[in-house]
């Protein structure tokens, strides 16, 4: 099968589980409903999105070796098996027990995303992954417009409803991805063996740190996803406390980042791609983020809607041209029979800071509205800082 076609069935195959995925975020809370007092909705909520991302940092470096073991089409399908599985447990429910098995069973299974990034970073060259990457990122901003309201609808007949159709979407991922997705890593580039020590995730992150350049971009990263963490976990209690504004007006906001993420990594960034190089896109991207939170630091204390739109611009737009490129560099600071193990670290970690964030953010937001952003904004200086110092690569710096 032709190369480019199979990317872009893996772009379609990511649109669609991110539809998916999506779809169920907005009925959680009144699903819990059935099952616990309204006062504990928040904190059961908590929790169970707490145990799917602690699952998800256990598993994923585990599934990342595996697919350099066996290939990313197999670990792809048994991953989106095991969605199929979370998400049919929860539409069965019957008790509270059932519905952190579908959580947990998801989550130990939560592959995919690691073994999405590595498949496009086997299947092109350097200089176009970057693109790619931010193609992957659109698909799934696309998915989180259409999947909400789609969510809505179907939930409005039947709370469960669109947790069984979620379900279907991901056993139809697993049909297509069987059908028309083609092997990316050939047998030639795989791991020879997996020892009992790929069981211990721990011994992953030992390895792939003991690489000094995935060291360095992994620990700039960490910067990075938890600036942005912040302002996605406190965007809507902040608009909330601040602005005093009602869901209409955060659901436009959450539009507009819709919006922006889109045009930034479809529109925006191959076009940018043609005339700088991705080391300066990225440049341009942090200043972004850093810009952005700083303007919602500001607004903390002078509460013009200008300021929140402008922020919310420059923070999405910012991601968007920083994450693909970032990655890119990322998968090149491995071989191709690293790939899935680096990538399964790399979504670890990305877990682990939906754990931590969450519950740091909201320590220091009871104590300040307007100081968790003005952190933000120091990190993501902290990140533009590293990010200038690196070397280029010579492959990497022709876009």
């Amino acid at each position: 099968m032709n190369k480019k076609r199979s990317l872009w069935i893996i772009v379609g195959l990511t649109a669609l589980n991110g539809v998916g995925m999506t779809m169920v975020f907005p009925l959680v809370p009144f699903l819990l409903g059935k099952y616990v007092p309204a006062a504990q909705i928040a904190l059961v909520m908590g929790a169970i999105f707490s145990v799917y991302a602690l699952c998800q940092f256990l598993a994923a470096p585990f599934f990342g070796a595996l697919s350099d073991r066996y290939g990313r089409k197999s670990i792809l399908i048994i991953s989106l098996l095991g969605s199929v599985v979370g998400y049919a447990l929860i539409g069965i429910g019957g008790a509270l027990w059932i519905i952190f098995l579908g959580r947990i069973i998801d989550g130990l299974t939560a592959g995919n995303i690691s073994t999405l990034f590595a498949y496009i970073a086997d299947s092109t060259e350097p200089n176009e992954r970057g693109k790619w990457y931010g193609y992957l990122g659109g698909a799934m901003g696309v998915g989180s417009i259409i999947g909400p309201a789609i969510g809505g609808l179907l939930g409005s007949t039947s709370i469960t409803l669109p947790f069984f159709v979620t379900a279907g979407i991901m056993l139809l991922s697993v049909i297509l991805t069987a059908l028309f997705v083609s092997e990316s890593l050939a047998p030639e580039k795989r791991t020879m063996r997996l020892t009992p020590k790929s069981l211990n995730t721990l011994n992953h992150f030992r390895e792939i740190f003991s690489l000094r350049e995935a060291r360095v971009l992994l620990i700039m990263g960490a910067f990075f996803y938890v600036s942005l963490n912040i302002w996605q976990f406190n965007a809507s209690i902040f608009l909330k406390d601040v602005f005093l504004r009602g869901p209409s007006f955060i659901g436009g906001i959450l539009v507009l980042v819709g919006i922006c993420d889109i045009l930034s990594r479809v529109v925006l960034l191959p076009q940018l791609l043609k005339k700088w190089s991705e080391r300066t896109i990225s440049i341009v991207g942090l200043c972004g983020l850093a810009i952005g939170t700083a303007l919602l630091f500001v607004s903390a204390h002078i509460p013009l809607v200008v300021l929140v739109l402008v922020a919310v611009a420059c923070i999405v737009l910012g991601e968007g041209l920083f994450d693909p490129p970032y990655n890119a560099r990322l998968s090149l600071s491995v071989d191709e029979s690293k790939q899935g193990q680096l990538q399964g670290t790399n979504q670890s970690l990305q877990a682990l800071y939906h754990v931590i964030v969450p519950l740091g953010a909201a320590a220091i937001y009871t104590y300040s509205h307007g100081a968790v952003f003005g952190i933000a904004s120091i990190l993501s200086l902290f990140a533009l800082g590293m990010f200038v110092t690196l070397k280029t690569k010579e492959h990497y710096s022709l876009a």
